[in-house]
This record gives C-alpha cells, structure tokens and sequence, in this order.
C-alpha cells in the first residue's frame, strides 16, 4: 500500500510537472526538456559505464542548433540517422543478440544515436507549420500514458503469453494489445478536442507510440538487464529513474516527429 502511494503520489507530480512546463510557455518546456535530458544522459551513462561530460555539451549542443534550424539539411540528416540507429535496435531485440561496447567511442556513439538525438526530436514534437502547439505534444502525451496504464493493466489481468520474456518477464501479448487498443480511442477522443490534426492522423500517431513506444521500453530494458539493474535510476520513488517514465516516448519521439513533419 505504501508504495502504492509513493508511486501516485510521483507520477502525479511529473505529470503536474510535464503539462504546466507545455502550457506555461515554449521557454519552460524546452527548460524541462534540457533538465531531462540531463537526468536521462546522467542514468544512462551510469547503465553503459560512459565516463566524462561530453554528453551533456553534446546534448545541450544539438538541441540548440537543432532548434534554431528546424528545416536545415543537417536536420533531416540528424533525423534519418535516428530512425536508422532506432531499427537497428530494434533488430537487435529481435533477434535476441547480446549486447557489447568495446570501447568509450562506441559509448558514446551510443549515448548520441540513442539518446540524445532523441531528446531532441522530443524537444522540436510541439512546433509544427512554424509554430509552438501544446496540444500536439499534449495529445502525445496522452497517449504514452494510456498506453502504458492500460497495457499494464490488460497485462495484469488477462495476460496469459510473454511477448519479450528474455528481456521483459512481466510484458504480455495481450497487455500489449490492450494498451493498442485504448490508445486509439484515446486517438479518436482526443481528435474532437485538439483539432491540429485529423482524427486519422492522430488514429496513426497512436499506433506509432504504441507499437514504437513499446519496443524502445524493451529496448531500455534489455540494456538494463544487460547492465544487472532493475530502474535506471530512484529520482521518482516506485516509478525508478527519469529514464525509466521517458524511454517510451523518447524512442517513439523521431518517428512521430517524422510522420507530422515529412508525411502528412
């Protein structure tokens, strides 16, 4: 019961946190995004044993030219590296295959094809047609939340076969299905109220934090696993680390970045 509460008590925090830093001003968000992105380089480093403050400077770097650049050649290519690493892992999950750093360069290649070009891509999600939209990245939001609480709960529940049990023991099949499922009616409600884009274009932005989301949650505990740990971190009680609540949607962030920016 009591880490019942612990857990409530801290996501309703973040979740206060993260919605008035998107509706307060563009300036506070990307302040939350950078502190972020800080905490989850911070967890991250610790998992791959990356040494040094390269990754911030790097972090804090991109984001910046990024922001100022929003439509530049270098974006695109900063994007398209993204989505190629993300597959790559993705196989890599897939096909079950152990994984292994040889030396600082390869951590920290890592730490920027994975991470911190991520961020980014969380960073730049609300501007869109040249302007700042809460409520694109609120519906976004959304959706990752009612995904993971409904996939756990479905899971719990009625989850009977494994989907990754070499990395995750405790994901189901048909959690995954459930948190599918809801999300795109949570797609369809959020539709009527947040008009920036169609009720389709959001039906698919669902089925792309769903299913992508899903697989950078595995893909973050497989690396966990790998480093013997159960949570990146202990900064938000029975939730773990900063990490831990964004590595769904910090995976999901280019894809949805590149079907709002490059296919609708």
């Amino acid at each position: 019961m009591r880490n019942l509460l612990r857990r409530s008590f801290s996501g309703i925090i973040y979740v206060l946190v993260f919605i008035s830093s998107i509706l307060f001003s563009k300036e506070s968000y990307l302040g939350l995004i950078t502190l972020f992105g800080f905490l989850c380089i911070w967890e991250f480093s610790k998992i791959i044993k990356l040494k040094g403050f390269v990754s911030y400077l790097l972090f804090a770097l991109v984001l910046f030219l990024s922001y100022k650049r929003q439509d530049s050649i270098a974006v695109i290519g900063i994007l398209s590296i993204t989505i190629i690493s993300s597959l790559f892992l993705i196989r890599l999950l897939v096909a079950k295959k152990e994984i292994s750093f040889s030396d600082e360069r390869n951590k920290l290649g890592l730490m920027l094809r994975y991470l911190i070009f991520s961020m980014t891509f969380l960073a730049l999600l609300p501007f869109y047609e040249d302007d700042y939209n809460p409520e694109l990245i609120i519906g976004i939001l959304i959706l990752i939340w009612v995904n993971d609480s409904f996939a756990l709960l479905v899971g719990k529940n009625f989850g009977k076969r494994k989907l990754f049990v070499s990395v995750s023991p405790r994901k189901t099949q048909e959690g995954f299905l459930g948190g599918l499922v809801f999300a795109l009616l949570a797609a369809y409600l959020i539709s009527n109220y947040y008009t920036v884009l169609s009720t389709l274009n959001w039906v698919i932005i669902a089925s792309i934090v769903s299913i992508i989301g899903t697989l950078g949650d595995l893909v973050e505990s497989k690396y966990k696993r790998f480093a013997n740990i159960k949570d990146s971190g202990n900064l938000m009680p029975g939730h773990g680390g900063i990490f831990d609540r964004l590595d769904s949607l910090l995976f999901a962030a280019p894809f949805v970045y590149l079907y709002i920016n490059y296919i609708i």
